[in-house]
């Protein structure tokens, strides 16, 4: 299939921007069924305002589980699982992965 640049029009604001034959290229590749609706500014802004990775950040104040240090951890522990401080996490994934191979 061979590919041109298009001229689109946005939805938000009626502005023509320009459809690339690398951004056709990598919708095809992605498998993308449809054209881009939106001109950047109004896809960064529409990005922006719906809310989406702004979450609130949690730090939680824990002992760790397996050597008894406390720590912090950037999420809400669950009852009755183990938490554990960034040194045991990283010793615990590396010794599992060793087990694993």
């Amino acid at each position: 299939m061979e590919f041109q640049d298009k001229v689109l029009a946005c939805v938000d604001c009626s502005a023509e921007f320009v459809f690339t034959v690398g951004e056709q290229m990598f919708f095809t590749d992605k498998g993308f069924k449809h054209e881009p609706k939106r001109c950047k500014p109004c896809k960064t802004k529409r990005n922006q305002n719906s809310g989406r990775n702004h979450y609130p950040r949690v730090e939680s104040s824990v002992v760790c589980s397996q050597c008894g240090r406390e720590t912090t951890v950037p999420f809400k522990p669950t009852q009755g699982r183990p938490v554990f401080c960034r040194e045991c996490f990283q010793h615990r994934r590396t010794a599992g992965a060793a087990v694993a191979v």
